[in-house]
């Protein structure tokens, strides 16, 4: 199979490195320093899962150089998605697929109107990794997995093609029938992490030791479960459980959302479809958000990134 990957950050070299590591042909879309990196030096993953070294990778910095695609691994922040998804006219063909990992809830829906809904597949990704090094991402645990699925719910041969692409390059490939379910138990967890981590700068070990914020990592829970329970039926007591169970007891105690990292290094912040998200969400469908809203008013100055001020007098 043919694969573009769309943002050659940590996702997109993850997967995209280990499926040209299994034979197939990938091209990267990439910027900056991750680009000429992977030019001149390939790509290498540093895995809990073992480690992989591509001396040569393709790598374009603009996907009209790489030609059409059967599949698109569409991994770019959200803050990016309306440019990166025109960018892909000139590789779409009638039966190309935009397989959309994005953290939230709306990406599939704004990528199908730019690209129709057609070519869109949804996705989860639970992978710990960042780019530790231009052309390096480290991936520092064996778990690896991503979900897919059709948002009809139907299971498609153009799904067991891309699930066994990827399942055989390494990383487990989930085909599921319930993508929205899927998509709203990771938003519930990571609306919460990354309100916490990023609000208190702080791991989430720390937040649940002390009361007070442990109460506030709890109230964050309950408002995302209570506003996914309405936007999306499949959801279940027993996912609002499992989600607190995880956060308030399962997670190691030195992780922190990915958005804490933003935020430390000045970088733009998904927090608008994190809390902000569940804030419009519960506006509408009238399911109350204090805890959501404070976070997303709080941290609402660094959304663009870093904050350049100067102290008065």
């Amino acid at each position: 199979m043919r694969f573009l990957v769309m943002g050659a950050g940590a996702l997109g070299g993850y997967f995209g490195g280990r499926l040209q590591g299994a034979g197939h042909d990938v091209t990267f879309v990439a910027r900056g320093a991750q680009l000429d990196a992977m030019r001149e030096s390939g790509l290498r993953i540093e895995s809990g899962a073992g480690d992989l070294t591509l001396d040569e990778v393709r790598a374009v910095a603009d996907p009209a150089e790489a030609g059409p695609a059967d599949v698109v691994l569409f991994m770019v922040k959200n803050y990016d998605l309306r440019e990166a998804a025109e960018a892909l006219a000139p590789v779409m063909g009638d039966e190309t697929v935009v397989l959309t990992v994005q953290n939230g809830v709306t990406a599939p829906e704004r990528l199908s109107r730019i690209l129709g809904s057609d070519h869109v597949v949804p996705g989860v990704v639970r992978l710990p990794a960042d780019v530790s090094a231009p052309g390096v991402i480290r991936h520092p645990v064996a778990f690896h997995k991503i979900l897919i699925g059709e948002r009809s719910g139907e299971v498609t041969p153009r799904i067991w093609a891309i699930a066994e692409a990827i399942g055989g390059s390494g990383p487990e490939c989930e085909v599921t029938q319930d993508i929205e379910g899927a998509l709203w138990r990771k938003m519930i967890m990571l609306s919460s992490m990354s309100a916490m981590t990023a609000l208190t700068r702080l791991d989430i070990g720390p937040i649940r030791d002390c009361p007070q914020s442990r109460d506030l990592l709890v109230a964050c829970i309950n408002e995302a479960a209570a506003v996914g329970r309405v936007v999306c039926p499949s959801l279940t007591a027993r996912d609002v459980t499992e989600a607190q169970t995880f956060l308030l007891e399962t997670i190691d105690g030195h992780v922190h959302a990915s958005m804490l990292d933003d935020l430390t290094r000045g970088k733009r912040l998904e927090l608008n479809v994190h809390s902000g998200e569940i804030v419009r969400l519960g506006g509408r469908h009238g399911v109350p958000t204090p805890t959501h809203a404070f976070v997303t008013a709080a941290l609402q100055p660094f959304v663009e990134g870093a904050v350049d001020h100067q102290p008065a007098g």
